[in-house]
């Protein structure tokens, strides 16, 4: 019989750590206490099994933990070493989440008109000539793509993951990825129906392009601004709902599109 609980009651009842979880909570920490860097070897499973003292099948399901947070892989064999979490990995975790808490695509477009306008103007002031070197080969390859509808969208990803970059910010670049990831299948559908689509993307990516060459933050940050805008108008042109959980409206286009 459990005991009886009153108003006063505060706390929660302890959540006891298995082996297998202080395995994987003890690497970790000694990862990012910075004791154990990217490229150190842990040895195998049957090392670190003795070191703990646990059977071999804890250390396992331990590494498992680790590995699935990109903090640890196994090279060379069966021997194991300290990696660093890859920024997609990390940002398709997070579109992951995003989609399993029902977020919608308004949401999404509130985050990317904050995030991309922001790393447009930081962008302004912080491109090099290696920066707008790789965002005029971009345009070059989306204007042959004009009439391709998924390699344009594609594109069009690329050329916002460039000018994140172009921020020399890895914070705001890793920060606008993972909603990124859920504009792509969608742009492609909108320069498929809608017909002025990919004439105003291109449009858009050259002023941006010649915003950064002359180190205008303010009117790179109008010209993104209208860009993500007219994803959304675009959205709304094919029909589809913006306040639908994002998992349902590609649900809804795959269909369509099938």
């Amino acid at each position: 019989m459990s005991p009886p609980t009153s108003a006063d009651d505060r706390f929660a009842p302890l959540k006891v750590l298995s082996a297998y979880e202080m395995v994987a909570a003890t690497i970790e920490r000694e990862i990012l206490a910075g004791t154990l860097c990217p490229g150190d070897g842990l040895g195998t499973e049957l090392d670190l099994s003795r070191q703990f003292a646990v059977n071999r099948s804890t250390v396992r399901e331990g590494i498992r933990i680790l590995e699935q947070s990109g903090l640890v892989e196994r090279l060379a064999g069966r021997r194991l070493f300290v990696t660093r979490p890859q920024p997609r990995s990390l940002s398709n975790r997070m579109a992951q989440a995003m989609v399993l808490h029902d977020v919608t695509f308004s949401e999404v477009f509130g985050a990317a008109l904050v995030l991309e306008v922001g790393a447009a103007e930081q962008a302004a002031k912080c491109a090099t000539p290696t920066d707008l070197a790789a965002l005029e080969a971009n345009q070059a390859l989306a204007l042959a793509a004009r009439d391709d509808p998924e390699r344009l969208a594609a594109l069009d990803a690329a050329f916002h993951r460039l000018v994140a970059q172009a921020t020399q910010n890895r914070v705001l670049e890793l920060a606008r990825e993972s909603p990124s990831l859920l504009f792509l299948p969608t742009t492609a559908i909108i320069c498929a129906q809608v017909p002025e689509a990919p004439g105003r993307l291109l449009e858009a990516h050259e002023a941006l392009i010649d915003c950064l060459r002359r180190r205008d933050s303010e009117e790179a940050g109008r010209w993104m601004r209208r860009h993500v805008s007219d994803w959304m108008k675009g959205f709304r042109r094919t029909g589809r709902d913006p306040d639908a959980p994002v998992e349902r409206a590609l649900a809804v286009a795959a269909t369509t599109e099938t």
